[in-house]
C-alpha cells in the first residue's frame, strides 16, 4: 500500500539561510551555506501528517554530493531529526509552529564536509520526498572549520571582497593595478565548481576526489595546477612573447570574462602570473577561502635547487644565458587554512602559485606552502616549500667565465632577491608589506641561520662591500614613456693607486620574468681613474631606439661593467627602470542611481612623438557594465593629443564598487586606472 506523503511543500528559506551564511551576494536564486553552520528549511506538513513528533526518528535526511555517493566516503550521510542539532556533524531539530501546520527543520552540515552541490532528500520509512539541492562552502566564520579566520575585517576582505590591487613594476617603482574578482558574479561559482570537476584527479577517480574536497589543502593544489593548463585543460595558457590568436594578457582587468570563455571554449589564451593569480583568487573566495594576491619584487626562479641564482658573463661583459632567472616581479595568491598534516604551528597563510614554471609531483602546480615553514627554511614540508624559499631568499652570484673555461665569482648579492613582498591592505587600497611574513630581516642573525640551514651543501657566506672600484647607477628625474632621457653610471676608485679599466654600459628592454630583449642603447670607454677620484659614462635612451624594442611592462634593465683585465677584477651594478604611463583621467557625468543611466567620461593624453593607432578604453564595474566589459573605440590619435570616450554606465545593485579602465593601443599598452563609484537607491 502506497504510503501518504507527510509534506505538501518544502521551502529552502533562500534569502535568510544566504543572508545568514554570508552568501547573499550570490544572489536569491538558490541556497548555499557554509559548512558547520545550521539552516533553516520549513515543511509545510499535509492534513494527515499534523500530529507528527518533531523527534520522530522515522524522518530521516540525506544528503549526498557527487556521482557516486558514498557512506564511506562522507559524500552521502543519513542523519535523524534529534532533539537539537550537533556542532561536529550532520544533524537536523525540528520545531512546529502554533498552527501544527509547518515545521522548521534546522539542519546543521559537518565542519569537515566536502565543498560542492548536494542534494536533500527527506525519508519518511521508505518514502522519500526530494527537498531541494544546495551548495554546500568552506566557512572562515566557524571555529570547528579549517579556513576559520577570527578577524570580521579580514573576512571582509579575504572572502567576500570582489576588488583587488595587484602590485607591479620594480621594488623602486611599485604601483597597483586594480582587478575585479567577482566571486559572486552570476555563473562564477558554478564555473569554478567545475573546474574541480574537470580536473585529472576527478577523471581518474571520482568518488576520492569528491571525497578529498574537505581539505583545503587538497583544494587549492588542484586548482594551482588547474588554473595553468600545461597538464590539462586547464584555465588559462601562459605566454611571454607572442600573443597572436588570443588576449594580451595586460588587456585583462578581471577574472569573470575569463572564466565564462573557459567554461564555454576550454583555455584561454593568455596568462601571465598575475593573471593566473588573479584567477586562483577569484576562485578560492568563491569556494570560501580566504586568499590574498601577493606581489614578491625580485623574485628568483632557481631551475636546480641550489638556492643560489647564476648570472654568467664572458670575459667582454656578455651575458651567457643559463636556465635560473631573477623576476623584476612575480605573483601569487596565499590561502589561510590550518595545516593538521603538518603541524599546528605551520597553520596560516600558504602560498599557492598556479603560474607554471617547474613540476611538482610531476605536475605544473606549486603549494600550499606554509609561510612559516617558507620563514623557517624548514624545507621537508610539503609543498614545494624549497622552491617559494628560493623565490624570497635565493642568493644571486654574478661570475666571469674566463678564456681558460674557468668561472670566477666577481660580484653577487644576498639581499636582492624577495624585496617588498606585497599585498592589498585590508579596507583599502594602500599596499601592505608582508616581507617579515615570509623572511626574517636582510642580514640578521636569524635569516643567515635559516639560510645556511636550508643550503646546507652550499657554502656561500655573506660578502660586504670591499675596498676598490665601485660602480653605481644614476637615473633622470623625468622618464615618462616616449621621453628620450639620460642616464649615467659612476665609477669610484678607492684604491690607492689609479687604476685603467673597460667602462660598458648596456640598456636592454627587459620582460617582468627578467627576460631580456632588443638592446636600446650601449656605450663604452676605456677610462683610467686616478686614486680617490670618479669617472662617469653617459647613455642616452633615445624613444626612436627603444620604442620597438620594450614589451607592455615598459621596462629597461641598465647594466654597468668594468673589466680590468690585468688584474681580473670585474665591476658590475644594475638597475631596473619602468617608464612612468600616462594617467586616465575617468569622471562620472552624473549621480550613479540604480536603474539609472550615467555617463562615464574618459580621457589619456597621448605622451608619445607619434600618432596612436587602434586607440580603445574597455570598462569594467560589478554593477556597472552588465555581464561583460564593455569597449570604446577611439581610432587614431595623434601626438600630444587627448584620447576621450564616454561610456554609459547602467547601475544595477546599490552600494559602494569600483570602476575599471584599461586604455589599449598599437604603441601603448598596459594603461589601466580605476574610480570607487557610490551607487544610490
Amino acid at each position: 500500500m502506497n504510503q501518504v506523503s507527510i509534506v505538501d511543500r518544502c521551502d529552502l528559506n533562500i534569502k535568510s539561510n544566504n543572508s545568514s551564511h554570508h552568501t547573499e551576494l550570490f544572489g536569491d536564486e538558490r541556497l548555499i551555506v557554509r559548512r558547520g553552520q545550521p539552516f533553516s528549511i520549513t515543511l509545510q506538513l499535509s492534513s494527515a501528517s499534523k500530529d507528527i513528533n518533531v523527534t520522530d526518528t522515522s524522518l530521516t535526511f540525506i544528503v549526498e554530493t557527487g556521482p557516486l555517493p558514498r557512506k564511506e566516503s562522507d559524500t552521502k550521510v543519513v542523519f535523524h531529526l534529534q532533539e537539537s542539532t550537533v556542532e561536529t556533524e550532520w544533524s537536523a531539530s525540528a520545531t512546529k509552529d502554533p498552527s501544527g501546520n509547518l515545521l522548521t527543520v534546522s539542519i546543521n552540515s559537518s565542519p569537515n564536509a566536502p565543498i560542492g552541490v548536494y542534494s536533500l532528500t527527506l525519508d519518511q520509512s521508505g518514502h522519500k520526498i526530494n527537498v531541494g539541492n544546495f551548495i554546500l562552502l568552506f566557512n572562515a566564520w566557524s571555529t570547528r572549520d579549517t579556513v576559520y579566520l577570527k578577524s570580521e575585517s579580514k573576512r571582509l576582505e579575504y572572502v567576500l571582497s570582489q576588488h583587488g590591487q595587484i602590485f607591479r613594476g620594480t621594488y623602486k617603482r611599485i604601483k597597483g593595478t586594480p582587478w575585479n574578482f567577482g566571486q559572486f558574479e552570476p555563473g562564477v561559482l558554478d564555473i569554478s565548481l567545475k573546474i574541480l570537476d574537470d580536473n585529472p584527479k576527478f577523471v581518474s577517480d571520482a568518488d576520492k576526489d569528491i571525497s578529498s574536497r574537505r581539505d583545503p589543502v587538497y583544494v587549492t593544489r588542484v586548482l594551482s595546477a588547474m588554473i595553468n593548463s600545461n597538464d590539462d585543460r586547464g584555465v588559462l595558457v601562459g605566454e611571454w612573447d607572442e600573443f597572436s590568436g588570443g588576449t594580451h594578457p595586460a588587456l585583462w582587468t578581471g577574472s569573470r570574462e575569463i572564466l565564462q570563455q573557459w567554461a564555454k571554449s576550454g583555455p584561454v589564451r593568455y596568462g601571465q602570473c598575475w593573471v593566473f593569480a588573479s584567477v586562483a583568487c577569484t576562485v578560492c573566495r568563491a569556494f570560501g577561502i580566504p586568499c590574498r594576491v601577493v606581489t614578491n619584487f625580485g623574485s628568483a626562479h632557481d631551475t636546480n635547487a641550489n638556492l643560489v641564482i647564476e648570472n654568467l658573463y664572458d670575459e667582454n661583459g656578455e651575458r651567457i644565458y643559463g636556465g635560473d632567472s631573477v623576476w623584476n616581479f612575480h605573483v601569487w595568491v596565499d590561502c589561510w587554512m590550518s595545516r593538521p598534516d603538518l603541524g599546528k604551528e605551520f597553520d596560516g597563510w600558504q602560498a599557492c602559485d598556479p603560474t607554471p614554471q617547474e613540476t611538482s609531483d610531476g605536475v605544473f602546480c606549486c603549494g600550499p606552502a606554509s609561510l612559516r615553514a617558507v620563514k623557517e627554511g624548514e624545507m621537508t614540508r610539503k609543498y614545494d616549500t624549497p622552491f617559494v624559499f628560493a623565490e624570497v631568499n635565493a642568493d644571486v652570484v654574478d661570475m666571469v667565465r674566463l678564456s681558460t673555461g674557468d668561472f670566477v665569482k666577481f660580484s653577487g648579492s644576498t639581499t636582492s632577491v624577495g624585496r617588498f613582498i606585497s599585498t592589498k591592505a585590508v579596507g583599502s587600497n594602500d599596499r601592505h608589506d608582508i616581507t617579515h611574513q615570509y623572511k626574517f630581516a636582510e642580514g640578521s642573525e636569524e635569516e643567515r641561520r635559516v639560510y645556511e640551514r636550508a643550503q646546507h651543501h652550499n657554502k656561500l657566506q655573506k660578502r660586504g662591500e670591499e675596498p676598490g672600484l665601485h660602480l653605481k647607477i644614476k637615473l633622470a628625474d623625468n622618464m615618462l614613456v616616449g621621453s628620450s632621457f639620460e642616464v649615467y653610471a659612476v665609477l669610484k676608485n678607492n684604491c690607492m693607486a689609479a687604476r685603467t679599466c673597460t667602462f660598458l654600459f648596456f640598456a636592454r628592454a627587459v620582460g617582468y620574468n627578467g627576460k631580456l630583449g632588443d638592446s636600446c642603447g650601449f656605450s663604452s670607454d676605456k677610462v683610467e681613474v686616478p686614486s680617490g677620484e670618479e669617472k662617469r659614462l653617459y647613455l642616452k635612451l633615445d624613444y626612436n631606439i627603444y620604442r620597438s624594442a620594450i614589451t607592455s611592462d615598459r621596462l629597461i634593465q641598465l647594466s654597468a661593467l668594468t673589466v680590468d683585465k690585468e688584474t681580473m677584477d670585474y665591476r658590475k651594478a644594475e638597475k631596473t627602470i619602468v617608464l612612468d604611463e600616462p594617467d586616465i583621467n575617468i569622471k562620472l557625468l552624473g549621480e550613479a542611481t540604480v536603474n539609472q543611466p550615467v555617463m562615464a567620461e574618459l580621457i589619456l593624453l597621448n605622451p608619445l612623438p607619434e600618432p596612436l593607432q587602434d586607440c580603445s578604453f574597455t570598462i569594467e564595474g560589478i554593477g556597472l557594465t552588465g555581464d561583460k566589459p564593455q569597449t570604446a573605440k577611439v581610432g587614431t590619435v595623434g601626438s600630444k593629443q587627448e584620447a576621450t570616450a564616454r561610456v554609459e554606465l547602467k547601475p544595477s545593485v546599490a552600494g559602494s564598487t569600483v570602476l575599471l579602465v584599461n586604455f589599449d593601443s598599437d604603441r601603448l599598452k598596459n594603461i589601466k586606472s580605476f574610480i570607487n563609484v557610490v551607487v544610490k537607491e
